[in-house]
């Protein structure tokens, strides 16, 4: 079983990797086959936390994706495109660095798939605004969530994960995290011109029309907007404490969704057309045959693995757990995959004499799983979801274009990591 597994999961990737075959067939085929040959079953794909579909996951983007529905209806995401474009005086090369920022600030306190369901509408009408391909800056943005993601509890599910083995904080996250993650977005911010060179060329007349608009006179309706803007400010409540409250953040968001619909009567057909169905369903088929993978044990040989090799060494401990959390996180989810690996974690820790040390492999599993999701085009829930916003929106990413540039983005952020992890945890601890 393990075997197939294996060969059923890596040819559903080759066909989404080459696009021969549309990733939703894929994904749900691969999906159907497993369950078919009995890999796996309905207890372990539909109801199991570790081996099923991420209901969370799903039932989140579902509600956000109703809410986002809801609030285009307002006119905001017109309103702040302009003004970015406007505060960027029409320069594409600004413009892309100022949503990354916002980006990135905002995924640290917010879920990083809500962000880019925020964030993405508002970069197609600004690049529409301006006659540009807003593939680079889609692209450039789900990197940047992810990145900005790393820096608290909060902001990456698999943080959350590692919080609850670990015993760290929220502000142990913040406290070891943030200052690297703040370098990371420095970093990244100096490599945006190389890394999507060609991609800043606009006509001088669209500029000049955009930096004429008045950005107050694309609210159409703002009584809706004060609703929506009330709903969203529980729902941004609800995330962040959502340990305090004890509610998960799908229910937030389905309970934001739900009282957003109703006091805003708005047409069911209206912001139901703005769910991505494709994508949900996409997420299911990749849950369920990572579940297979983390079933038939496959996950925890690779993640029992490093354990073995590294030989009592904390340093080259603490270098591998990084590097082979950045290579599997894009290839697989890294929830499984952080959840599978820390057990293994723990274990490493308690043969560690230094606190510090010690940490030091936690935050190197939570820095290569967030990072690495920028690899490839499927690395990252909010990949997907972008992904799927442009195909809907008429600009089809292609997984390698989008890989190409993740894996370079990648290869530089985990490179500011290392010396980071050496130099904070072992040079001068």
């Amino acid at each position: 079983m393990t075997v197939v597994a294996v060969v059923v999961f890596v040819a559903a990737y080759v066909l989404i990797a080459t696009e021969w075959t549309h990733k939703l067939l894929a994904a749900l085929g691969g999906a159907g086959i497993l369950l078919a040959l009995g890999v796996t079953d309905a207890e372990h794909a539909f109801y199991s936390a570790d081996t099923g579909i991420d209901w969370d996951v799903v039932f989140l983007l579902f509600g956000m994706m109703v809410i986002v529905g809801v609030l285009r209806r307002t006119g905001v995401f017109e309103y702040v495109a302009i003004w970015a474009a406007k505060r960027a005086k029409g320069s594409p090369l600004r413009v892309m660095i100022l949503l990354t920022l916002i980006t990135a600030i905002a995924s640290a306190f917010l879920d990083n798939v809500t962000t880019v369901l925020l964030i993405a509408p508002v970069t197609l009408l600004v690049c529409d605004r301006l006659g540009i391909n807003p593939v680079p800056f889609l692209i450039a943005e789900v990197m940047a969530s992810n990145i900005g993601g790393a820096a608290t509890l909060i902001g990456d599910p698999p943080n959350i994960i590692i919080a609850s083995r670990s015993g760290l904080t929220f502000n142990d996250f913040l406290i070891h995290l943030s200052p690297l993650i703040a370098l990371e977005l420095v970093v990244f911010t100096l490599v945006l011109p190389r890394v999507f060179k060609g991609s800043f060329a606009v006509d001088p007349a669209r500029v000049d029309d955009v930096l004429r608009l008045n950005e107050r006179e694309a609210i159409e309706d703002r009584g809706l907007l004060i609703k929506s803007g009330i709903v969203l400010l529980l729902v941004f409540t609800g995330f962040v404490g959502h340990a305090f409250f004890q509610i998960a953040p799908s229910v937030v968001a389905l309970l934001g969704a739900g009282v957003l619909v109703l006091i805003s009567k708005v047409p069911t057909r209206d912001y139901m057309a703005g769910v991505e169905w494709q994508t949900l369903l996409f997420f299911a088929g990749l849950f369920v045959m990572v579940g297979a993978l983390v079933k038939t044990g496959v996950i925890a040989e690779l993640a029992g693995w490093v354990g073995s090799v590294t030989g009592g060494h904390t340093l080259f401990a603490t270098m591998l757990v990084l590097t082979v959390s950045a290579v599997l996180s894009g290839v697989v989810d890294n929830i499984p995959y952080v959840a599978t690996m820390s057990p293994v974690v723990h274990d490493l820790t308690q043969s560690v004499a230094d606190p510090a040390q010690a940490h030091a492999l936690w935050w190197a599993l939570a820095i290569g799983a967030d990072l690495g999701g920028n690899a490839t085009a499927v690395g990252a829930s909010a990949n997907v979801v972008v992904i799927g916003l442009a195909l809907r929106a008429g600009h089809p990413i292609s997984f390698w274009e989008f890989t190409r540039k993740g894996l370079v983005m990648t290869a530089i952020t985990i490179l500011v990591a290392a010396p980071y992890l050496w130099l904070r945890y072992f040079a001068f601890s």
